[in-house]
């Protein structure tokens, strides 16, 4: 079961009433884990475009939809490289900034992960 995304602010996200002051990533299997922004950083110089090694560590094989929230003024991005990579996996990517994505995520079905960015 999908846990249900509270709230979010500038800095963090509540998730099953539980605050993290970091980005964010949901598994299929609802584990909520810290976001290796790392991945993305070290190709571009920032965390506000995901590379493709940041996408093949996100996906989850079985995944149809990735809801990614974009963070709080929607800065975050797919590199052309991870779109395509998700594409191939058959693999929807819905950007929202944040506060929208966290409405998304709560009324999504079907078999979903996500990546919420906190910040910008």
């Amino acid at each position: 079961m999908n846990p249900k995304i509270d709230a979010t602010s500038f800095g963090s996200i509540t998730i099953d009433g539980k605050v993290y002051e970091k980005d964010v990533f949901i598994r299929l299997s609802g584990k909520v884990k810290k976001r290796k922004k790392k991945l993305s950083k070290v190709m571009y110089g920032t965390s506000h475009i995901i590379s493709l090694d940041e996408a093949k560590y996100v996906y989850e094989k079985g995944a149809e939809k990735l809801i990614i929230g974009s963070g709080q003024n929607g800065m975050v991005k797919l590199s052309d490289e991870a779109r395509d990579f998700f594409k191939s996996k058959d693999c929807r990517v819905k950007l929202f900034p944040t506060p929208e994505a966290i409405g998304k995520w709560n009324s999504a079905e079907g078999k979903f992960i996500g990546l919420f960015h906190v910040t910008c």
